[in-house]
Order: structure tokens, then C-alpha cells, then sequence
């Protein structure tokens, strides 16, 4: 009897050990510092915006490399969530924005604030497309009111804008260091009418970053696109963006937000998500096409339940794509 009971504590002991390891890839982060080796992508935000939810942020993923730390973009809630994971966000050397969209960049300031708080003194790097720069440019000013009062009060002794340094970058190889090599495709999620204020000024990229032991892409928001697959060939992970047309409106109808739309900017609204965004369809496409190994989809659409666990995207792309298809959560690591 007594050996049968140490047998059970042995075998209950294993089972366990066996559960956590599974639990640190599909939970939560639970906070501990990176290792210095190999590469870990969380997902800290994985809520499509502009519309704030409860209980995701919107997008930001860290990528980690050899204990170097890659932010791509910086939704609300990013600061937030690098601290939940037991980041310090004193360590973000390099920032990539895909986009200027708010959903993707209304954290910078707070993280840029969160940075120089925290006595850094060597240089913040923002990467990404036109008009990143500028944005940048116009986060310092905003940033500076603040900066300026604390030098007054000798808690700081040189100004905030002096860490930012903003970067326009174009298409193709933008970075390469003793870790990552960066490369980005200009996708379809900018298509403006011709001569509406943004038209040939504002762009939204994908990236592609390959590292010693994976290749991991990361679309953006983009509708289909040629340019986003071949950047995509034979990637371990394809990061996508998803939503469903139908869902967002009726969630917008149900928030009483659609009839404050004019007719126009409801036109407008529809075209936009047909044609700047993936539907489950044409990720499937896309990531079969490029041989990629792997899907995880984020920026989730902003249907009206927030605890949805957008399940069904996952089966709707595993009917024309054959490989693992995973449903990100914020602080999520793969």
C-alpha cells in the first residue's frame, strides 16, 4: 500500500511539472525575466481598436531575442502590459509601428514617459512607416510639459526629447543587428481616396523578423496582399490580424454608434473593412500560400461579447489552411 501511494505522489508530481510547462506557452506570462537565449513572442495586446474593451489591450506584441527586447507596435495599455510581464520597460531599445492608426500607437507616449521615469539616458529608437517620424516629433512635444517641470524641480537634468528618436523608414532590409534581421512590405490597409489629407503621406508596413531560430512575420492591419504573402514565405509564425465585417457592425449597431454615423462615413466605413482587413478566409489563403508553419491571430475584432474567445476565427481558417492556427490572449507567449 505504501509503495502504491508513493508511486500515485510520484505520478501526480510528474503530471504536474508536465501541465506547467504546457501552461507558460498557452497562459498568461507569468512575469519571470527573459532568458538570455533563444526567441519568445508575447502578445500583450491583441484587441483590434480604435473602441476601448475590457479585458484586452489593443496591439502590441514583444518579440525577444537573446534577451534583446523588439516591441512592435504600441497600443493603449502597452505600458501595462509589458509591466504585467515582468518587462522592464526601461530595456525597450527599439520600437517598430506598423501604422499610425491610434490603436497601434496611443501607448507610445505613455511608454516613452514610463522610460524616462525610470532614469534612462541612452536613446529610444521608433521605427516605421511615413509619417512616424513627425509622430514622434509631436509625442516629444506633448511630452515635454511634463520633462520641463521636473528638470525644474531637479528630479531630472536633461529634457525627454533628447531619448526619442524617430525613424521613416521604407520597404525592404530596414535592420539588421547580432540578433534579428528586419525586413517590411507596404500592405493594403492605407487605400485613401485621391486627395484626402493623407493620400501619399501616410503608409502601413508589415514586418518580417528572422532570428537564429525562427522566422516571425507580423501582418498589421492589411487586406489581402501579395506583397504581405511573399514577405510571409516559410515563416515558423504568421502573426495576422483578423475580423469579420458583420460582427463589427452589428456591434457598433449595438452600441448605439452606428446611427451616429452620417451615411457617408458609414459607406466609408464598410469599404474600409472589407478592404483593409483579413477576414478568416483570406488568412487561411495567405498563410497556405506562403508555407508558413504556424498562425496566431490577434487584433481581434471588437464584436459586442468581451469575453469572446473568437474560437470560430480559428476553425473558419483551419477549413482552407492545414496547419495550427492559435487564438491570441493578451500576455500570451508563443
Amino acid at each position: 500500500m505504501q509503495r502504491i501511494s508513493s508511486l500515485l505522489i510520484v505520478g501526480l508530481i510528474t503530471i504536474g511539472i508536465v501541465s506547467l510547462a504546457g501552461w507558460s506557452r498557452a497562459q498568461p506570462n507569468a512575469g519571470v525575466s527573459p532568458p538570455k537565449s533563444g526567441t519568445r513572442l508575447i502578445t500583450l495586446g491583441t484587441r483590434a481598436g480604435p473602441l476601448p474593451a475590457i479585458g484586452r489591450a489593443q496591439s502590441s506584441n514583444l518579440l525577444i531575442v537573446n534577451g534583446s527586447l523588439y516591441l512592435i507596435d504600441a497600443g493603449p495599455g502597452v505600458t501595462r502590459r509589458l509591466t504585467r510581464a515582468g518587462i522592464s520597460v526601461r530595456d525597450i531599445d527599439n520600437i517598430f509601428l506598423s501604422h499610425d492608426h491610434s490603436d497601434h500607437t496611443d501607448g507610445l507616449a505613455e511608454l516613452l514617459s514610463a522610460e524616462y521615469a525610470m532614469s534612462r539616458a541612452k536613446p529610444i529608437n521608433i521605427y516605421g512607416p511615413p509619417p512616424t517620424g513627425r509622430m514622434v516629433d509631436a509625442a516629444a512635444q506633448l511630452l515635454t510639459v511634463d520633462s520641463e517641470i521636473r528638470m525644474s524641480d531637479g528630479t531630472k537634468s536633461f529634457p525627454i526629447a533628447q531619448l526619442l528618436i524617430g525613424h521613416d523608414v521604407g520597404t525592404g532590409l530596414i535592420l539588421q543587428d547580432a540578433n534579428v534581421k528586419i525586413s517590411t512590405a507596404e500592405n493594403t490597409h492605407f487605400h485613401f481616396p485621391v486627395g484626402s489629407p493623407a493620400y501619399g503621406k501616410a503608409k502601413s508596413y508589415s514586418y518580417r523578423f528572422e532570428t537564429p531560430g525562427r522566422v516571425v512575420v507580423f501582418t498589421g492591419d492589411t487586406g489581402p496582399s501579395d506583397a504581405v504573402t511573399e514577405l510571409a514565405k516559410g515563416a515558423d509564425l504568421l502573426v495576422s490580424e483578423i475580423t469579420s465585417v458583420d460582427e463589427v457592425i452589428e456591434a457598433r449597431k449595438k452600441a448605439g454608434l452606428w446611427d451616429k454615423m452620417s451615411p457617408a462615413n458609414q459607406a466609408g466605413f464598410v469599404r474600409h473593412m472589407k478592404e483593409e482587413h483579413l477576414i478568416p478566409e483570406e488568412v487561411a489563403k495567405m498563410a497556405a500560400r506562403a508555407g508558413v508553419k504556424t498562425v496566431v491571430l490577434t487584433h481581434l475584432a471588437d464584436t459586442a461579447d468581451p469575453k469572446d474567445d473568437y474560437k470560430r476565427f480559428a476553425d473558419q481558417v483551419k477549413k482552407n489552411y492545414s496547419g495550427p492556427v492559435l487564438v491570441a490572449k493578451d500576455l500570451m507567449e508563443f
